[in-house]
């Protein structure tokens, strides 16, 4: 998933979020909602807002759902524009440059 740090706030591109279908995949709305429970801000068709506070739960579940096996590594990892000049510590185990 595509993400950039703005104002200490990690921003993930709403492109790249998973998706909430109603007779869907379990896991993956199991994601989808476990991911928004979290965010600051998660409008629909907007990008999704996380504070710093819940960096360490958002890597935590990062993990947890890419160690399932149910969904892709690219859907459990966030992938930082080459301009961002550090991953912070508490992302690295789930993040990766673009």
């Amino acid at each position: 998933m595509r993400a950039r740090i703005e104002n200490e706030v990690l921003i993930i591109n709403h492109e790249d979020l998973p998706e909430f279908k109603k007779g869907g995949s379990v896991v993956r709305n199991s994601y989808f909602w476990a991911l928004r429970s979290i965010a600051g801000k998660s409008g629909r068709y907007r990008d999704w807002e996380y504070e710093p506070e819940v960096w360490l739960a958002l890597a935590r579940m990062l993990l947890s759902f890419a160690e399932s096996g149910y969904l892709g590594y690219r859907e459990t990892l966030l992938e930082f524009p080459p301009s961002q000049e550090q991953i912070p510590d508490l992302l690295r185990d789930v993040a990766t440059w673009e």
